[in-house]
């Protein structure tokens, strides 16, 4: 199928007056993410923990860091949140929006996966939701506003048909800790939600000919997802129009999963 998608231009929302930290901002989808709340008149922190990268996306969006900043940022590291946390609410006074987007993947075998390669993926798929939540909750509770978006994964729906179990078990956890949350912080003007993406068109790097094909053919949509489109789906929940989502989790897998 063509990949002739028209994808509107970056800005469809307005985050004018808003903050927002964009964890996994270096590349890819939260990348995208970073542009399109930026477009929109949003300031962004784009953290990654290759800050090197991060810094890169920052340079693009603002070169003299007003209205956008790099942070170094391990999500396994409570420490971090924190000092990002902080570190935000000194440049800009508050931080309303969070995009849970940092994730990791390894196809290890099932029977070759060790206990720690497992707690590893659990730790930076999962329970850096966690951390996120439970950090920034009292401080957008005590702003009578806030947004966080967690990006989980189709695998997290249906287990996976190439996932690890952990990554799958993972991405599960995280869209659950987004419905408890989501109902933790309900009446605060603090929403909680997640999207759950099936094949983006990022995956294609790391795919033989082949396997694109396969992959497109499985799709009923026929095609990867642009990873503008996540971006676009996040921007919506994470605006003021977006309201009235409380602890959804938005499926973008072009019809590979329906319920």
């Amino acid at each position: 199928m063509s990949e002739n998608i028209d994808i509107p231009p970056n800005g469809s929302f307005s985050f004018a007056g808003r903050t927002a930290l964009i964890t996994g901002g270096g590349r890819g989808v939260g990348e995208a993410i970073a542009r399109e709340i930026h477009a929109g008149g949003g300031k962004v922190a784009v953290s990654d923990v290759d800050i090197a990268v991060a810094e890169t996306v920052a340079r693009s969006l603002d070169n003299d860091g007003q209205t956008a900043i790099a942070i170094a940022l391990d999500v396994r590291s409570k420490s971090d949140f924190l000092a990002a946390r902080d570190n935000i609410t000194q440049i800009w006074g508050k931080v309303d929006i969070i995009i849970n987007n940092a994730g990791f993947a390894k196809r290890t075998p099932t029977q070759d996966i060790s206990p720690e390669e497992f707690d590893e993926i659990v730790a930076i798929n999962m329970r850096s939701v966690f951390l996120s939540c439970q950090i920034f909750s009292d401080h957008m509770k005590a702003n009578g506003y806030g947004r966080i978006v967690n990006i989980t994964s189709l695998a997290g729906q249906n287990g996976g048909t190439v996932a690890s179990p952990h990554y799958a078990a993972s991405k599960a956890g995280a869209i659950m800790l987004s419905k408890y949350f989501a109902r933790y912080l309900a009446g605060s003007g603090v929403t909680v939600n997640a999207i759950a993406p099936g094949p983006i068109d990022t995956a294609k790097a790391r795919l033989s000919p082949e396997q694109i094909a396969r992959v497109e053919g499985e799709v009923p949509a026929g095609r990867f997802m642009k990873v503008e489109e996540i971006a676009a789906a996040a921007a919506l929940l994470a605006s003021d129009r977006g309201g009235f989502f409380v602890g959804a989790t938005l499926d973008m897998n072009g019809g590979l999963y329906l319920r």
